[in-house]
């Protein structure tokens, strides 16, 4: 039989030894060096175009910004005959379909992810979700075509005509709802744009919802809390973050959409009345309308790039405004506790 050797009471107390350190190798300091030129390399580049596209479009409009200069902001005239142009038609028709597709698409895109990680059964939500983001999949031209040989005629016989009837002879307000009921313009053209976008902003309002951690929620549940209570006092604090730059992603997406609108806006420089039935035009339209058909180096050419370069700081002030928003959410939430 083997002996018990006695143990020490300083052999007993000792803490065990610590793994001795494994000595980094050359080739994996190597490694770390590629890769941090690689990484660098890529946000360079990724600065370099943002620049070169910017200097680029200030290049190019550099004959309209000295002929017309900032005037070429409110004047409406757009006559490539007479080289009269102003972006004031383009720019309206930007910023109202953009904003009247985001009003419309962000509570429905929040409620389609409430529903995906609140309240939907376990055997829909898989195959429910990925409808979603089969819809942001669908090519733009495909949105327009159908926007314009289906749902504009079910928009002027089912939405126009019922609102210009309801509204059409209220002052004041029943001037929004004139014009031909003819289904194509500002309002068609918001509609569509927010289908288009209603996934993008419902997928990352999703994905982001269910980072939650679940203890979170489950311990307001336990204390008595309805489910929007959870959504608006837990989730929508947590992700408040990613929920802002989904609505910036859509936000982006519907200035920036060209074939979808250009079929159901109408295509029209004039800005005749505020009627959201109107037919109008936007920066884009304008774009793929007109670009191919001015000559190089004219001053038709010149105001279309100009038209390119706001749109450019458009978006950057949206994206600007979204950054300042989270951080002064984030200020105030520090400041509360």
């Amino acid at each position: 039989m083997a002996a018990i050797l006695p143990v020490s009471a300083s052999e007993q107390t000792a803490e065990p030894r610590p793994p001795a350190p494994t000595p980094i190798r050359r080739d994996d300091r190597l490694g770390d060096r590629v890769f941090a030129v690689l990484t660098t390399g890529a946000a360079l580049i990724t600065l370099g175009l943002l620049l070169g596209i910017l200097l680029s479009l200030v290049a190019g409009a550099i004959p309209s910004m000295r002929e017309f200069g900032l005037s070429f902001l409110w004047t409406a005239e757009w006559d490539p005959v007479k080289e009269r142009f102003g972006g004031l038609v383009m720019i309206y028709g930007t910023l109202v379909t953009s904003i009247i597709a985001l009003l419309i698409a962000v509570p429905v895109s929040f409620g389609i992810a409430i529903f995906l990680t609140e309240l939907s059964p376990g055997w829909l939500r898989r195959p429910l979700g990925t409808a979603i983001e089969l819809l942001a999949a669908i090519p733009s031209i495909v949105y327009g075509m159908w926007g314009l040989l289906v749902f504009a005629p079910i928009f002027s016989d089912y939405l126009q005509i019922p609102l210009q009837n309801a509204f059409g002879d209220v002052p004041g307000f029943g001037a929004l709802f004139q014009g031909p009921p003819v289904g194509i313009g500002i309002l068609c053209a918001s509609v569509i744009l927010a289908i288009m976008i209603i996934p993008f902003i419902a997928s990352v309002m999703r994905d982001v919802f269910e980072v939650t951690p679940p203890m979170l929620k489950e311990s307001a549940y336990g204390l008595g809390a309805t489910t929007w209570e959870v959504v608006w006092r837990i989730v929508l604090p947590y992700t408040k973050a990613g929920v802002i730059g989904g609505i910036m992603l859509g936000l982006g997406r519907a200035l920036g959409e060209t074939m979808a609108i250009t079929f159901v806006i109408g295509n029209v420089n004039q800005l005749n009345s505020v009627s959201l039935f109107d037919a109008a035009n936007s920066i884009t339209s304008a774009l793929a309308n007109e670009f191919s058909e001015a000559n190089p180096g004219s001053l038709h050419e010149a105001s279309l790039i100009q038209l390119g370069l706001i749109l450019f700081l458009i978006t950057f002030v949206v994206l600007t405004a979204s950054k300042v928003l989270l951080a002064r959410l984030e200020r105030a939430e520090g400041g509360r506790s």
